[in-house]
C-alpha cells in the first residue's frame, strides 16, 4: 500500500512468484526423468501356460513320427497347425501382460513421483526459507551496517536487559568501608582516586548505575589525561548493565580508548563482539584471531575468545581449530629444577611482577589474584601479599565464591592463623 492507501505489488512478492514458478518447472521436469526412467524398468516374464502346452505338442509330434503313431505325411500339417495356435497363444499372451504391467507400472510411477516431490517441498519447508529473497555477500554486508546503525540505544538495552540476580550482601566491615568512600567520594568530587575506587567496588557489587557515574565522573575530571583503559573500563560497566549488548554510547567509549590506545585488548575484544553482534562474523573472526594470536595467554578477553572463537569462524564459513592452551613445556620445567636457588627466586620475582602489574591496570579474575597471592606467600612477603589479599578482598566482595577461593589461597600464604 502506498501514501495514497493503494495497493501495490511489492518487488519481493514478484520475486517470490517467480521463484515458485522456477520451482514449479523444475518439479514437473522431475517428474518427467522419473516417469520415463521407472518406464524402462526391466519386464518380468509373461505367464506361459498356453503357450507351453503347444511348445509340449510340438515335441510330442517328432516323438509319434518316430514311433509311427503319426504318418510321416502328416508331420508337416500338424506342425503348421500347432504353430499357428503357439503364436496365437503368444500374441494374446503379451497383450495382457502388457496391458497389466502397463497399469501397474503407471500406478507405481505416480505415486514414486507424487512421494519424491512432496517430500522434497516437505524438505524445502521446513529448512529452506521459502519467499526469502537472494542474499548476495554485498548486500549481506549492507544489512549489518544497518542492524549496527540502527540498534538500541544504551537506555533502551539497559530497560530491556531482565535484573541480574541479587548479590549475597557483603559482610559488615566492607559495608561500613563503602559507606565511607562514597562518603568521601561526595565530599570531594574531583578526587580521581576515590573515585576509581568507588567506581570498581560499586561495580564488584552489581551496582552498575553507580559505576557507571563514578567512572563517567573519572574521565570528566582528568579530561584529556584519561587513558584508554579508563574508557574501555567504562564501556565494560556499559555493557555489563546491558546484558552483554554493545550500544552505540559503549562504542563510542571502546573508539575513544583505541584512540588512546590501539592495542587495548579490552576494547579490541568488545569491539569484536559489537560487529558480531550485526552479523560480521568474518571481521569478528580477524579482530578476536589477532588478539588470541598476540597473548598473553592469562589477559582477560582469552578466556571468552577461546570459548567463542571456533562458533565465529564456522559462522564465518572459515574452516578453524583452535591451537592448544599454552603451557610450560618440558624443557620448561627441566630448566627450572636445575635453577640456583637464587635464580629460582629471580624467576618468581619477575612473574610476580608482571602479575601484580597486570591486575593493577587491568583487573583480572580471583583465580589470579589468588595466584599472586600464593606467590607472595612462596617469597615470604607477607606484608605484600596481605595487601594484595585486602584488595582483592574489596574487588570481589559479595561474590561467595570468589572470597572463598581468595580465603584458601591466603591460608596457603600464612596470612590466616
Amino acid at each position: 500500500m502506498d501514501l495514497q492507501g493503494n495497493h501495490r505489488e511489492s518487488p519481493l512478492v514478484i520475486e517470490n512468484l517467480g521463484f515458485w514458478a522456477a520451482a514449479a518447472g523444475m518439479a514437473v521436469a522431475v517428474a518427467v526423468i522419473l516417469l520415463l526412467a521407472l518406464r524402462r524398468g526391466e519386464q518380468a516374464e509373461p505367464p506361459r501356460s498356453d503357450a507351453q502346452m503347444y511348445r509340449d505338442q510340438l515335441a510330442d509330434v517328432a516323438r509319434d513320427v518316430a514311433r509311427g503313431i503319426v504318418p510321416p505325411e502328416e508331420e508337416a500339417r500338424l506342425r503348421t497347425e500347432i504353430g499357428r495356435r503357439l503364436l496365437d497363444a503368444d500374441l494374446n499372451a503379451g497383450t495382457a501382460l502388457q496391458a497389466t504391467t502397463s497399469g501397474n507400472k503407471a500406478v507405481w510411477s505416480a505415486v514414486v513421483t507424487v512421494v519424491v516431490l512432496a517430500g522434497a517441498v516437505g524438505l524445502y519447508l521446513r529448512w529452506g526459507a521459502p519467499g526469502y529473497p537472494d542474499l548476495p555477500l554485498a548486500l549481506r554486508h549492507q544489512m549489518s551496517d544497518e542492524v549496527l546503525a540502527n540498534r538500541l540505544s544504551q537506555a533502551d538495552a539497559v530497560a530491556r536487559t531482565p535484573a541480574a540476580p541479587a548479590l549475597p550482601p557483603p559482610d559488615a566491615d566492607f559495608a561500613d568501608l563503602m559507606d565511607k568512600l562514597r562518603k568521601t567520594v561526595a565530599e570531594r568530587p574531583d578526587d580521581v582516586t576515590g573515585l576509581a575506587l568507588l567506581a570498581r567496588n560499586e561495580a564488584a557489587l552489581g551496582n552498575l548505575v553507580a559505576a557507571e557515574e563514578a567512572q563517567r565522573r573519572m574521565i570528566a575530571v582528568k579530561g584529556a589525561a584519561a587513558s584508554g583503559a579508563d574508557h574501555s573500563a567504562l564501556a565494560d560497566i556499559m555493557i555489563r548493565a546491558a546484558g552483554g549488548f554493545v550500544s552505540p554510547e559503549a562504542e563510542a567509549e571502546l573508539i575513544s580508548a583505541l584512540e588512546r590506545d590501539p592495542k587495548n585488548g579490552a576494547a579490541r575484544y568488545f569491539s569484536g563482539l559489537m560487529v558480531a553482534q550485526g552479523g560480521r562474523y568474518d571481521r569478528t573472526f580477524l579482530m578476536w584471531k589477532t588478539l588470541l594470536d598476540e597473548g598473553p595467554d592469562d589477559a582477560p578477553w582469552i578466556a571468552p575468545i577461546r570459548a567463542q572463537l571456533p562458533q565465529i569462524a564456522a559462522r564465518a564459513g572459515i574452516n578453524y581449530d583452535l591451537p592448544p592452551e599454552a603451557g610450560p613445556d618440558a624443557a620448561d620445567i627441566a630448566a627450572a629444577a636445575e635453577m640456583s636457588p637464587e635464580d629460582r627466586q629471580a624467576m618468581i620475582e619477575g612473574m610476580v611482577g608482571q602479575l601484580s602489574g597486570r591486575l593493577a591496570t587491568e583487573g583480572g579474575p580471583a583465580e589470579d589474584w589468588a595466584k599472586l597471592i600464593r606467590a607472595l606467600g612462596v617469597l615470604k612477603d607477607t606484608t605484600r601479599a596481605g595487601a594484595i589479599y585486602a584488595e582483592a578482598q574489596t574487588r570481589f566482595a559479595g561474590d561467595g565464591a570468589a572470597l572463598s577461593f581468595l580465603k584458601e589461597a591466603a591460608l596457603e600464604a600464612g596470612l590466616i592463623p
